[in-house]
């Protein structure tokens, strides 16, 4: 019981603090490049600490695995460039919303990758998610988000980061023998390769605060909330996490409307609902009218 309490703890301190990464991102005011290069940097010095200390790093890792999980980082990478851009574009609650579409693009990957069977409750809550992605994306100006193309812009941009992030997770599920930890810390080197030759690093930042906030992006919001993220994923069950993850859309709504004081449309509204109570569907296998007769539930995996 103590150790999913402790699991539980954890789960909700990555989400809460994963939830506050918009806010950050905008505060900061920086090349989006330069601010994933230093959160790749960091991130990576504080994961090796902690993949020492657990002594993960003892055995070799064959080429394979290894080669499978720096693939899995060149797509977390761009997930995290085109979301971070995305923000720029529409508001962080919308571009939020757009992105929990990834865990049906997770499924129909399985589906096609992994030959995992897909129900026809998951093709329903599927179906559910994409008019709350179209009911989005026609919303445009609704909640002040700029120019109708921009907003557009912004929407496909954080829909392509939900489809990187699910690629990313596909190559994770085919590294069963590798710690989440070491396969965060190979990902976030390859961020750093990746990177290095757009950053601009000829002009390094001379103020405190720019370093302070770059330090924060690899230490907090990578070292800490993976760490915390793979030890409760290990203490909790699935639906237990799937409903702790839902922390996450909530804060940054939170942080959207009091921080930016958007308030988002009666479209964007029922958008972004369609969307998360498909997301809660999928992860609790809720049945839809129907369809749940016709095929047996299977958990989300």
């Amino acid at each position: 019981m103590q150790t999913r309490l402790r699991g539980a703890l954890e789960m909700s301190a990555s989400m809460a603090i994963s939830g506050t990464i918009g806010w950050f991102v905008v505060r900061a005011d920086l090349p989006v490049v330069d601010l994933l290069f230093w959160r790749c940097v960091f991130g990576a010095a504080t994961l090796l600490v902690v993949c020492l200390a657990l002594g993960l790093l003892r055995r070799g890792m064959p080429r394979r695995s290894l080669a499978l999980a720096a693939a899995g980082g060149v797509a977390l990478v761009v997930n995290w460039v085109l979301i971070f851009a995305a923000f720029s574009y529409t508001s962080i609650s919308i571009a939020t919303a757009v992105y929990n579409t990834q865990p049906f693009m997770l499924v129909a990957l399985g589906a096609l990758v992994l030959s995992e069977r897909l129900t026809g409750t998951k093709v329903g809550w599927l179906c559910v998610a994409f008019a709350g992605v179209v009911l989005v994306a026609q919303a445009r100006n609704g909640g002040g988000d700029g120019d109708g193309a921009g907003y557009l812009v912004g929407v496909l941009m954080a829909l392509g980061a939900a489809f990187c992030y699910a690629v990313a997770a596909i190559i994770a599920k085919k590294l069963d023998g590798m710690a989440p930890h070491v396969i965060a810390l190979v990902q976030v080197c390859v961020g750093i390769v990746l990177l290095a030759p757009f950053a601009h690093l000829r002009a390094l930042p001379t103020d405190a605060g720019t370093w302070g906030m770059h330090l924060a992006m690899g230490v907090i919001y990578t070292g800490l909330v993976f760490t915390l993220l793979y030890s409760a994923l290990q203490k909790l069950s699935t639906p237990v996490a799937g409903a702790l993850s839902f922390i996450y859309p909530l804060v940054v709504f939170v942080v959207d409307f009091f921080v930016f004081d958007r308030r988002l449309s009666a479209l964007q509204l029922a958008g972004a609902a369609a969307i998360l109570i498909a997301a809660a569907g999928m992860t609790f296998g809720w049945p839809l009218p129907g369809l749940a007769r016709r095929a047996p539930r299977l958990p989300l995996k």
